[in-house]
């Protein structure tokens, strides 16, 4: 297995309050660990113009799934906070690391 930090990208179309922003980091802080933690990597980032980024670790067989997962996990958190993917569509996934045991 290997452990893929995977960056998703999206836009909030309607206004997000720091109140959500927090609640949206706190649902996914399971999946930013050890190896976003050293190479300083933020879970969440939301710039004035609605668009956010979000990183996640996930443990995977391969980049493909460690992707699907990072993707499937940010739609099922920000669902949870009220935001449908009309009100925060989410980017292609990128993978900006890896942590294998080779």
């Amino acid at each position: 297995m290997t452990t893929y930090v995977i960056t998703v990208p999206g836009t909030f179309l309607r206004d997000v309050d720091d109140a959500t922003r927090s609640a949206l980091a706190r649902s996914l802080a399971s999946h930013h660990t050890d190896l976003s933690e050293t190479e300083d990597v933020e879970l969440l980032t939301v710039h004035e113009d609605g668009t956010f980024s979000v990183r996640l670790e996930i443990e995977a067989v391969d980049k493909a799934t460690a992707e699907d997962e990072a993707v499937r996990l940010a739609g099922a958190a920000l669902e949870k906070l009220g935001f449908s993917e009309e009100h925060a569509p989410l980017g292609p996934p990128a993978v900006t690391g890896i942590d294998g045991e080779f």
